[in-house]
Formats: C-alpha cells, sequence, structure tokens
C-alpha cells in the first residue's frame, strides 16, 4: 500500500517546524556499513541512534521525508503502556517477565524526557496525561487500572480524578472521572523525530530521503539492499517500515493491517481560551473502543483526534468529520475555524501486541497499533541490545506471537471494520 511523497503532508505539525525540514540526499552508488536501518520514523531513528553512539556504522533508508509517515503526523501523546494494555503480555509471559516489559516501558518514559536535554532538542514536550471515563460504568476500569498498575507493575504514579474534580483539567461536561499519570506526557512528534536524526548525524551516521528499498537479499554473512540508484551492504539489517513494508518482507507485511486515522488543529484561541480548556495542560483520551484524544498546543491551539477507517481510505474532508466530535467535548468551540486537518496509517496487529523480533541478522519493529511514541523506544532499546550482543529483552518480545491477518488484507480489513462497528455499539450501550 505505498504512497510515495516528496514532501510531507499539510499538518500543524509541518507547519511548526518548517525551516528544520532541510532534505537529506538520495542513495547513490554501493555503500557498507555495520547496521542498515529502513525506515526513517521513531523505531528507526531510536535504533540508529542508539547503535551509533555505541560505535557502529550505521545507514538509514527512508522511501520519502524523515517521520514523513506516522511517526510525523500522530496524537503526540506519551503513554505508557501498549495498545493491547498487560493482560494479553502477562498471558503469554507470565506475570514476572511481563513485568520486565512494563520496566522497559517506564524507561522509555524516562529517556524521552532525557533525549531533549542530552541532544540539545526541543520537542514542545509537556508532562502529563489523564485518561477520562465518559460512560459511568468505566469508571470502574479507572480504579481497575490505578490498583492493577501498582500493585503488578509497580508504577505507583497514577492519580485519580473525581468527576467532581474534572473541571480542574478539562472543561467539558462529558466525563465522569480520570486517572492522571504524571509519568506520561505529549509532544510535537514531527520534532521529536528531527531531533532524533540530527543526533544520529552527529553520531556519525547517514540517512538517505527519497531512497525506497526496492529488494533486500541475504549475500554472504549480511544482507545487500538495493535502490533505485544505489545500495547497501550491511551486516544487519533492521526493519522499521510499519505500514510501507509493502513487498519487501510479505511475511512481515501479513501480520499487520493498514488503518487510518486523522486529526485536526483549531485556529490559535489566544491563551486564556486554550488554557481554560485545559486547565493543567495535559493530554486526555478517554476509555472508549474509539477514543477521542486531545491537547494543547504551545501557541494556544486545540489538536483533537480519535476517527479512524480500516477499509485504506480517510474521509475527504476531515476536518467536517471530526468537528462533531471536537464539539460534543467542547460545544464551546462550536464553529472554532479549523486550521490543519491530517492523517496517515497505522499498523495494527491482530491482538494489538508489537511484533518486534530477530533472526539471522535481520530484525524488525512494527505493530504498534496506534500507540507509538514510548514503545518504539522500548523496542528501539531491546533490538540495538540485541545487535550489540544482548538479546534478554528482545527475547521477550519474540515469544509474543503475531499471526498473519485471515484471507489477506483484501478480507481482513472489512472484518477488522465489523468487528470495530461491534465494539463501537458497545460506547453507547
Amino acid at each position: 500500500m505505498f504512497r510515495h511523497a516528496s514532501e510531507h503532508v499539510d499538518s500543524y505539525y509541518a507547519h511548526s517546524c518548517k525551516e528544520r525540514l532541510t532534505p537529506y540526499p538520495a542513495l547513490q552508488g554501493q555503500l557498507q556499513c555495520d547496521v542498515l536501518v529502513i525506515g526513517a520514523g521513531f523505531s528507526g531513528l531510536h535504533t540508529a541512534l542508539r547503535l551509533a553512539e555505541a560505535g557502529k556504522r550505521v545507514i538509514v533508508l527512508e522511501a520519502s521525508r524523515v517521520a514523513w509517515a506516522a511517526s510525523g503526523r500522530n496524537g503526540g501523546q506519551a503513554i505508557l503502556g501498549w495498545s493491547c494494555d498487560m493482560p494479553p503480555l502477562e498471558k503469554t509471559l507470565g506475570i514476572e517477565r511481563a513485568r520486565r516489559l512494563w520496566d522497559g516501558m517506564a524507561w522509555a518514559a524516562r529517556e524521552l524526557r532525557e533525549l531533549p536535554q542530552r541532544h540539545g532538542f526541543d520537542c514542545d514536550y509537556r508532562r502529563g496525561h489523564l485518561w477520562t471515563a465518559v460512560l459511568p460504568r468505566r469508571v470502574a476500569l479507572l480504579h481497575e487500572w490505578q490498583e492493577e498498575a501498582a500493585y503488578k507493575w509497580g508504577h505507583r504514579a497514577l492519580q485519580f480524578v473525581s468527576r467532581q474534580q474534572m473541571p480542574e483539567w478539562v472543561a467539558s461536561e462529558r466525563y465522569h472521572a480520570g486517572l492522571y499519570d504524571p509519568e506520561a506526557g505529549h509532544l510535537n512528534p514531527l520534532k521529536l523525530a528531527l531531533g532524533l536524526a540530527e543526533a544520529f548525524i552527529r553520531a556519525g551516521g547517514q540517512i538517505f530521503e527519497q531512497s525506497r528499498a526496492l529488494s533486500q537479499d541475504k549475500q554472504g554473512s549480511g544482507y545487500r539492499v538495493r535502490t533505485e540508484q544505489g545500495s547497501v551492504q550491511a551486516d544487519n539489517l533492521v526493519l522499521a517500515c510499519n505500514t510501507y513494508i509493502d513487498d519487501l518482507e510479505p511475511r512481515l507485511a501479513r501480520r499487520i493491517l493498514p488503518v487510518g486515522t486523522y486529526q485536526i488543529a483549531t485556529e490559535p484561541l489566544g491563551a486564556e481560551r486554550a488554557e481554560a480548556l485545559l486547565p493543567r495542560n495535559a493530554c486526555v483520551t478517554d476509555n472508549q473502543f474509539v477514543l477521542d484524544y486531545f491537547r494543547r498546543t504551545p501557541d494556544h491551539r486545540l489538536l483533537f483526534g480519535g476517527g479512524c477507517t480500516y477499509l485504506g481510505g480517510l474521509p475527504k474532508d476531515m476536518a467536517a468529520a471530526t468537528r462533531p466530535f471536537l464539539e460534543r467535548v467542547f460545544p464551546q468551540l462550536s464553529g472554532v475555524a479549523i486550521d490543519f486537518a491530517w492523517g496517515g496509517h497505522i499498523d495494527v496487529t491482530r491482538a494489538r501486541t508489537p511484533d518486534v523480533g530477530g533472526e539471522n541478522g535481520r530484525y524488525w519493529l512494527q505493530g504498534f497499533s496506534g500507540h507509538g511514541v514510548l514503545p518504539t523506544l522500548a523496542a528501539a532499546r531491546a533490538v540495538s541490545d540485541a545487535i550489540l550482543g544482548n538479546d534478554d529483552e528482545l527475547a521477550l518480545y519474540r515469544q509474543l506471537r503475531n499471526p498473519a491477518f485471515p484471507f489477506g488484507e483484501r478480507l481482513a480489513a472489512p472484518l477488522e471494520a465489523i468487528g470495530k462497528a461491534w465494539y463501537r455499539l458497545r460506547d453507547y450501550f
């Protein structure tokens, strides 16, 4: 399903850092390196940076631009955990090994806060995430997770917010309660990716944009990857392509389903009006199956998203498709101007568990299922450590089985859409 484009989509993020979107060259000729990473999104850049800092010669190939896909377009919410939540991980791994993966997630939250300071870039990071309940019966889920997080996973920072306290957090009557996590946060994802790319270059790495990988072949003890104008021979290969892996590795492609998501950014609201909407400047999600998510920006806009499509396309008018949900949460924004509306595709696995692994010098990171800011960093640590000789954490990820979607993408998408419709009904009844 790859759709090539030479520039970033017209998103709020691209607008906010357009002066930093300096292109990298296309690959020409033949090169050699220790590690070749395909894909300049979060997972690829995180992996490449860690390996370059460890002294490896690393090259990153990107078919379009750095963070052109989901890494440069997502909701920018750095929330601890995975899209599947913890039960599938505990069921497969047992509580002790699942706890090790959770500890990796807690590390990722700390690492994300430290990366900009360590490498001297700004990504508009702000601390705090509020998980809310729309339905009264789902307030219990907040209490259950608070208790489970503390006693099973050692995450004791969560704070319950009652309905009476909610106006201190969100100026909306929609929510019955919330659970605040001070260890989570929100950021500009494109700025994060650009900062990682710049740090990687300073560490001695090379990035080639407009260099789509056309084939990968085992050659000797390593791999050769060909592009339109060149090739790279590498001892180790990292596939960080996510939704856009396509025919480069069909076996991995069959394990993920492209799902369309989209969001909007309002006009600047002014500091007073924006702060009144979210007084404590936490990012917000709800615990509906088809959820809303939103947050403030440094220039006093509201970013709002939540829509998704399982049949490949995106709404022709994403602003019009999102406005009813925005005004359902914030009626006081009725008629507000929407300056930006954009979308893209995320890679979803059947169980929403991450698909991270490696064999014979080739590694992959995919299947973050719409929850990719922190999980990509945790997975990148596992893959980079394995390449450097310690595969203990990667071995845990490899035990998470992600089977292929039945009947291929053509029938998998309609089946997923039917399942989504059922859960959407449960959001109302």
